[in-house]
């Protein structure tokens, strides 16, 4: 496939570049030689090379080493290993066109990208349209955004070792909940337009019905994403005035609507009275979802005192820069009734084997994986970092302290809506929190103009009018100089007292009365507080994670630093284009490098998700389809071994799912899948596989699978959470696939951050270049916006940027052999203890493999997840556990790991195989033993009296390097059931327990 320099004109993020715009697939330092010699790469280059280059720093295992693990595989090289996994048939024949032949120094490459963040030009941003400057405390900056302690933890799914973070997302979702005004909150989403298509969605999976009705005056970067996602499940969308308007006259009948969207504020600042339009939607059987801005909330009446149903928006402005558009933890809330509804995952409140209260997600988690196309939805990343920080953000300030931010905010607004309208200038005489709408007493492109001259932008509502926000950072100086912009009033009138403008709407009721958010609000406290939160959770800072799927490898902090700069922080992402050249270059270089490593003809960036990836790569088929007049063709075949969301991704693009087989090797049956793609050969439109297959094998037939699709008129999406073992190596482009989207936060290092966030970008062949996602206030597409900004989480990409750079093509290549090496070596050594489930047709298993775990439930009444409680006690978090097959563990080491740490894990392993086989013998318990009693606490172990058949030396130290660096679980074995019977999911008084 051509990749994206070759094409008559480029589609950057959802805006189409001119022909004449350059865009560099390699670095400017890049020589035309791309054979650098592995071992040289490993060694940190030659003498005259930077001493600060990064290959070597990646990649864990040192030539030494890797010599070792070849030899226990018995394999000359990597190249031989390689050969014996990759089928040749897709083998790349070309080495990437990425970096220079002489390896890039961290140093010269930070000052480098230092250089093109300096393109963008921080103006003061006055747009609103739900993104506001704010200011991240230092101590929150950095001790959580900066801290690796906190942004390289996984997801939350072994509760035992992730009761920190557990702790922090309670907190996120009280914080919510008491703001909003409703009961319960989910522990996050992936932006505010995002979170408004979920709420459509659970309306309608609430009442039954298809209709839905968005107010005019709603975001229009939400309203896009809406009509974007209630296009593809069939929902039809309607716009109404809601103070004009009844439901009667919106053109639907009332018996159809599921529900309406209200903005509050409105997206030009007005604040509305809704009791009748609430209270006649609840009289036709709607819902009624509000879309709230949350720090208003704490001067406003809440959304659930006006009666809806379901509460949404972004916790941006809780501390969380604006960074071109994200990433930003969006929120939802709604009535206790509805959370079985309620997409997202939701943290909850149990106790462990001790009495203690834990917490631990409950209702949601991993449903896409179970439930598969009858999830609620296809949302699987959250933002649980940013959702930590904005928790924190509120602890830190306290009630009263975010009152007093809104109130100064408020006032600075009524100081400037009482000059402007002295001066001459209209302005509505309404009340309002923080944004003005304001009819320009003359030339409004002149004010416009005028105001960046001064460094400041305002948003263009229409031809002569202007709409002004103020935020946390506004100054009085700020005031004076939007004045003067609008016609030179002096400093007495900017700075007198203004009269209260909310009127009868401010609020009355508490909130944030939990002792957590009123004992923290001196640093010294909060750091404290966050310490102990942190030291609750393991992280890779603490050992390796070997998720299967999840790539849990090095967050370099190179990579790191830039996301923190202003020059990225600071840029509204609806800023005019000239003020961001140095993201577009930044843009430009990374779609092209990631097209070169695709072999596609273009990237969109825009998906802020692993998830809204799927969605948009499968939009972009649905649009193909639909534009050759094949608007039947909405069957999508997935194998069970795609990847888990696949099917929930395939429901909301609009397709119905039919299930393909796979042999006992794990491979797609291919005669299954002829039968299955003949069978609905009319209406096939595409399928969706993951490669290597998330059974952790390179089917030697993916060529083939591609072409039955292909003959009978389908498309072919490919996941790609599994491309940290094809960069280099092939290229889905090449293998035939259509479309794949890449998950940023797995291969390409963007860490996980205890849950999100994370960047689904995609890439797709030339003929499908038309339907990437486009975006209403840059450049519409025929499929729409899938996320609010249209580079979707902008700040992040710099991370990326700066690992593709530093590796160079001939680092992601070997990065890609020894993540391969890695998972054979450690498969071998458990050989002989366990069953690798699936291998390839020479014995070989891709980047991940899959242990069989199930017989032990009958040798021993060993399940899986005692393995995984095990593991705890010896310093490890559990693979990733019975997915794809229920009772097995599907292990990923990853490249960044050291042989030293794959022996210690494969050590613990082993032992705990030994544990089983004590059991198995006689010699342990079948009840009381170290497995069904995991994971043993600091309190377990000393407490007055001991009862167990085994020593607490045992328990607490069953291998001598265990205790060199013990990590000790917070809490014992939670009561999982008791958590979901008893569903509570804010914070629980401070004197509770059992």
């Amino acid at each position: 496939m051509h990749s994206t320099h070759t094409q008559p004109t480029q589609r950057i993020g959802s805006r189409m570049i001119a022909p004449e715009t350059p865009v560099m697939l390699e670095s400017p330092h890049r020589s035309e030689s791309q054979s650098i010699d592995p071992e040289r790469l490993l060694q940190g280059g030659g003498v005259l090379d930077p001493s600060d280059t990064f290959a070597h720093r990646h990649i864990g295992p040192d030539p030494h080493e890797i010599r070792q693990m070849l030899k226990t595989l018995e394999c000359d090289s990597l190249d031989d290993l390689v050969s014996q996994t990759v089928p040749d048939s897709i083998r790349l024949r070309e080495p990437l066109k990425i970096g220079s032949a002489v390896p890039r120094g961290e140093f010269e490459l930070i000052q480098e990208l230092r250089a093109i963040a300096k393109k963008n030009s921080v103006m003061r941003s006055f747009i609103g349209m739900g993104y506001h400057d704010t200011i991240t405390p230092p101590v929150i900056q950095r001790n959580i955004l900066e801290n690796p302690g906190w942004y390289t933890q996984y997801t939350p799914y072994q509760a035992e070792i992730s009761q920190g973070r557990l702790e922090a997302l309670l907190n996120y979702q009280t914080m919510v909940a008491d703001l909003t005004g409703l009961p319960i909150a989910n522990a996050s989403l992936l932006d505010e337009a995002t979170a408004a298509a979920e709420a459509m969605a659970m309306c309608v999976g609430v009442t039954g019905r298809k209709s839905f009705l968005v107010a005019m005056d709603c975001h229009p970067q939400t309203i896009a994403v809406m009509k974007s996602r209630a296009k593809s499940v069939g929902i039809a969308i309607k716009q109404f005035d809601p103070l004009t308007q009844g439901l009667e006259s919106a053109g639907v009948g009332t018996s159809d609507i599921a529900g309406v969207l209200l903005q509050y504020p409105t997206t030009d600042g007005r604040i509305v009275d809704y009791a009748s339009l609430v209270a006649q939607t609840h009289e036709h059987g709607g819902l009624v979802v509000m879309a709230a801005d949350i720090l208003a909330l704490t001067l406003i009446k809440p959304p659930g005192e006006w009666g809806a149903d379901i509460a949404v928006g972004s916790t941006q402005r809780f501390g969380i820069p604006m960074g071109f558009g994200g990433p930003h933890a969006a929120y939802m809330a709604t009535r206790e009734e509805f959370v079985r509804k309620m997409p997202g995952r939701l943290i909850g409140v149990s106790y462990d084997v001790h009495g203690n209260t834990a917490f631990r997600m409950a209702v949601q988690t991993r449903e896409q994986h179970i439930k598969r196309e009858r999830a609620t939805s296809n949302i699987c990343t959250a933002q649980v970092l940013l959702a930590i920080m904005a928790g924190m953000y509120a602890v830190y300030h306290g009630p009263e302290g975010l009152k007093r931010i809104a109130r100064r905010v408020h006032t600075l607004t009524s100081i400037l809506a009482g000059a402007l309208t002295e001066a001459g200038h209209h302005v509505a005489d309404t009340p309002f929190f923080d944004t003005l709408r304001v009819r320009v007493n003359g030339d409004a492109q002149a004010v416009i103009r005028s105001a960046r001259d001064r460094g400041m932008n305002l948003r263009e509502f229409s031809r002569d009018t202007i709409c002004i926000t103020l935020d946390e950072t506004t100054t009085v100086s700020d005031v004076e100089t939007l004045l003067n912009v609008f016609g030179g009033l002096s400093r007495r009138d900017a700075s007198r007292q203004p009269v209260n403008r909310l009127g009868a709407f401010a609020r009355t009721t508490d909130f944030l009365t939990h002792p957590v958010f009123n004992t923290h609000h001196s640093e010294t406290e909060l750091l404290r507080y966050m310490q102990r939160l942190q030291s609750r959770d393991l992280s890779l800072a603490h050992s390796m994670i070997s998720l299967g799927s999840c790539t849990m490898k090095l967050n370099a902090t190179s990579e790191m630093i830039p996301v923190t700069w202003p020059e990225f922080g600071r840029l509204h992402p609806f800023a005019p284009l000239d003020q961001a050249q140095g993201y577009l270059e930044l843009f430009r270089g990374l779609e092209a490098w990631l097209a070169e490593i695709t072999g596609f003809a273009a990237i969109s960036l825009q998906p802020n998700a692993g998830s809204q990836g799927e969605y948009a790569g499968l939009l972009a088929i649905r649009g193909y389809h639909e534009s050759r007049g094949d608007m039947h063709r909405d069957v999508c075949l997935i194998p069970v071994s795609a990847h888990g969301t696949n099917p929930a991704s395939a429901v909301i693009a609009g397709f119905q799912v039919v299930v393909v087989g796979c042999d006992r090797h794990g491979n797609i049956d291919l005669e299954d899948l002829r039968a299955k793609a003949a069978q609905h050969a009319d209406r096939l439109g595409a399928l969706m596989v993951t490669y290597p297959s998330t059974h952790g094998v390179f089917e030697p037939q993916i060529r083939e699978v591609c072409d039955v699709i292909h003959a009978h008129g389908g498309q072919v999406y490919m996941d790609g959470a599994n491309m940290n073992a094809q960069v280099g190596l092939c290229r889905p482009g090449d293998i035939g696939a259509d479309v794949c989207h890449l998950n940023l936060h797995k291969t390409f290092c963007i860490p996980h951050g205890g849950g999100g966030p994370g960047m689904g970008p995609i890439g797709v062949a030339a003929h499908l270049v038309p339907f990437l996602p486009g975006h209403p206030l840059e450049n519409g597409s025929a499929v729409g916006a899938v996320s609010a900004a249209p580079w979707g989480s902008a700040s992040i990409l710099p991370i990326s940027w700066v690992y593709i750079a530093l590796m160079g093509g001939p680092g992601l290549t070997l990065a890609t052999q020894v993540a391969i090496l890695n998972a054979n070596y450690m498969a071998k050594r458990l050989e002989g203890h366990y069953d690798v489930l699936y291998s390839g047709v020479t014995g070989r298993v891709a980047h991940e493999f899959i242990l069989d775990c199930r017989p032990f439930e009958k040798s021993a009444d060993i399940r899986v997840e005692d393995i995984a409680k095990r593991l705890m006690d010896y310093g490890f978090h559990a693979p990733t556990m019975s997915f794809p097959v229920p009772g097995t563990l599907m292990i990923e080491p990853t490249e960044s790991e050291t042989k030293g740490e794959l022996d210690r894990f494969c050590e613990a392993m082993i032992a705990i195989r030994e544990e089983i086989r004590a059991i198995e013998q006689g010699q342990a318990d079948r009840k009381d033993n170290v497995l069904k009693n995991a994971p043993h606490t600091v309190g377990s172990l000393l407490a007055d009296s001991w009862s167990h058949p085994y020593s607490r030396e045992q328990a607490a130290y069953p291998l001598p390097w265990v205790r060199e660096h013990k990590f000790w679980p917070h809490v014992g074995r939670i009561d999982q059931a008791y958590g979901d019977r008893n569903l509570f999911c804010t914070c629980p008084p401070m004197e509770s327990s059992h």
